[in-house]
């Protein structure tokens, strides 16, 4: 048994635990005696403040009720309006998930059921909201999770060891590097890896899908990676600029944990199957199968804001808000007890949108930040209520004309945002009401919305409780189900609004909808996210008027006729609001390094910041090694 078990057994009363486990970080107690799991005297919570530690007690599995009298039991405990719908249990941990209509109902008042609950079946009760909208990839991520229990106790337990064997109580080491495996000088392939003497953690592994061939991938051939001594990966959002490469890591031989929220975790699954998907319809041969993503969800440890987590032995990581899409986060890691604090912004939008809060700024401490900068040259200033009114102009006389607005959009951020402007002004009247399809993983991605409120903004939140009141199961929104829904929409007569992925027009039901209607003069494209160099996208924006299609396994040439707008609104902080957030900064940074744009939008930010903070920055090229401590 670890020193660390040892430890805290030996200030326990002597003889009530009856096993101990890591649970990752967390520190999980069994005990066989009913009285002292209703009741421990306060001694579990002393061994908390004692280790600083997550600890938790669980009655043994064997002094649980059997699940089919549970089940039962919990059904006479709960009240009927609460609408339990599904118990899950989850033996080898004692644990029983309930998933409610209103788990405040399933609560209690002052927790009274709960405490009823585990009085009488000796189960600890997880309560879950039931999403307002059904998602099938969150029953699939829950199943795989439920179904292989025993696997995934193993895995925490080990992930457990590998952070606390050889445990003391302080440690500091003498250096940490920071290497750039992409996103430096450039958008795309986001990858960089933290080194000290104890630790290989990975921040990101994406993909760049404007390229081609290499240039796609993060630099894993450096010398500095190697896939066998790495500890961690963690995810700051789910986009695949970010995520698309981790379930390769599990295709080499990857076994350890990954790190993020739990709405990254099930929005970067859909996405990197949905990226499986169109590779096979474009007859590529995908670079990882599901079989890679179902390893990533079980290797997947979902933590919330502001909870503190060691990861490694020398590394805790905490997640803040990134303001950018939902369960987007700002990675903070304390190195070597005290030693560095970093922190990474991801993706940041430091102001509050239609869906989410702004970006964190708050820290416990802070050396070295990372921030972004894709829009973080001295033109990229955005009136954000400008993009706005124009976005409604173009809906307006497109409407008016007959003809359809195709906007291509990320599946998670930006579509969200869209779904509630053009509800409200619907519901308003300030745009004609028509219905707003919703194609690729859209649906999806929004019912992950509905299933995580707590991670959106408080308005939108108060919304989702009221589900008279959801902007998301508006009536206007259409799920479109097949490739032959999709032609009927394109043939129909009559205007609509099409969301559809991808935003770049790199592949998937956006390219299809282009094919079908660029060539009508009265329709529009509207562009409402960045578009990288060298993807149709930007080719389209910049002014190209034909454009090479693949149609039935040719090369063609398609003419764009329809109305070309962008709209330069984003979940992305602008230059403004980048400056602004390093000003806020509390406590402010020693060091800025400067990634996650374009060259000079880099050069500048870094220019600047440097200038007007007094702060040395740094703009480093990918391949590139820092020595922040």
């Amino acid at each position: 048994m670890p020193d660390i078990l040892k430890e805290i057994i030996k200030i326990l009363p002597k003889g009530k635990i009856s096993d101990a486990a890591f649970e990752g970080a967390n520190i999980v107690l069994y005990t066989k005696d009913p009285e002292y799991f209703m009741d421990n005297n306060g001694t579990i919570r002393d061994a908390v403040k004692e280790f600083r530690k997550r600890i938790e007690l669980r009655s043994d599995p064997a002094l649980c009720l059997e699940v089919e009298k549970a089940e039962k039991l919990l059904k006479e405990l709960i009240p009927e309006e609460a609408g339990a719908q599904e118990f899950i249990f989850d033996p080898p941990r004692s644990q029983v998930i309930i998933h409610a209509d209103k788990p405040g109902l399933v609560i209690g008042k002052q927790g009274e059921i709960l405490r009823e609950i585990r009085a009488k079946t000796f189960w600890v009760p997880l309560i879950k909201r039931l999403p307002p909208i059904r998602s099938k990839l969150i029953e699939s991520i829950r199943s795989v999770l439920y179904e292989h229990a025993d696997e995934r106790k193993k895995f925490l337990d080990k992930t457990g060891h590998r952070i606390y064997d050889g445990w003391i109580r302080s440690k500091k080491h003498e250096w940490v590097r920071l290497s750039c495996l992409g996103a430096s000088r450039q958008v795309g392939r986001t990858c960089f890896l933290i080194q000290t003497p104890e630790s290989r953690v990975l921040i990101d592994c994406g993909i760049d899908a404007s390229q081609e061939g290499t240039e796609a991938y993060p630099f894993l051939d450096a010398p500095e990676f190697n896939i066998s001594e790495l500890d961690a990966v963690i995810v700051t959002h789910s986009h695949l600029d970010h995520s698309g490469l981790i379930p390769y890591l599990f295709k080499f031989g990857y076994t350890g944990p990954v790190y993020c929220t739990l709405p990254t975790r099930d929005v970067m699954a859909l996405l990197q199957l949905d990226m499986v998907k169109i590779q096979r319809s474009e007859g590529k041969e995908p670079i990882y199968t599901s079989e890679e993503v179902r390893q990533m969800v079980l290797h997947t440890i979902c933590l919330e804001y502001e909870e503190v987590t060691d990861i490694t032995p020398d590394v805790r990581l905490t997640f803040y808000g990134a303001g950018h899409v939902i369960g987007s986060s700002i990675v903070h890691l304390n190195i070597g007890n005290g030693l560095h604090n970093f922190a990474y912004t991801g993706d940041l939008k430091y102001a509050r949108t239609n869906v989410l809060e702004p970006g964190n700024t708050q820290f416990p401490r802070l050396e070295t930040l990372m921030i972004e900068s894709t829009y973080g040259g001295k033109e990229n200033v955005m009136a954000e209520k400008e993009a706005d009114d124009y976005m409604i102009k173009v809906i307006q006389e497109t409407f008016a004309r007959g003809g359809k607005v195709l906007m291509p959009v990320l599946g998670s951020g930006r579509a969200q945002e869209v779904m509630i402007i053009v509800e409200r002004l619907m519901r308003e009247k300030l745009i004609p009401d028509a219905p707003v399809y919703l194609d690729g993983m859209l649906w999806d991605v929004t019912a992950i919305h509905t299933a995580y409120p707590e991670y959106l903004n408080r308005n939108i939140r108060e919304q989702i409780f009221h589900k008279e009141n959801n902007p998301f199961l508006s009536g206007i929104f259409k799920q479109v189900g097949s490739p032959k829904e999709r032609k009927q929409i394109m043939l129909e007569e009559g205007s609509c609004l099409i969301l559809a992925t991808s935003g770049m027009l790199t592949g998937g039901p956006s390219v299809e909808y282009l094919k079908g209607l660029g060539e009508g003069k009265k329709h529009s494209l509207i562009f409402s996210c960045y578009q990288p160099p060298g993807s149709m996208g930007y080719r389209i924006r910049n002014g190209e008027k034909e454009i090479m299609v693949r149609e039935e396994g040719k090369n063609q040439v398609l003419k764009i006729n329809m109305e070309v707008h962008k709209v330069e609104i984003t979940n992305h902080s602008d230059r403004k609001q980048l400056m602004n957030y390093v000003k806020r900064c509390n406590p402010q940074p020693k060091k800025v390094i400067v990634v996650h744009g374009e060259s000079s939008r880099c050069l500048d930010l870094a220019s600047s910041i440097h200038k007007v903070y007094r702060i040395e920055t740094v703009a480093p090229k990918n391949l590139e090694v820092i020595r922040i401590k």
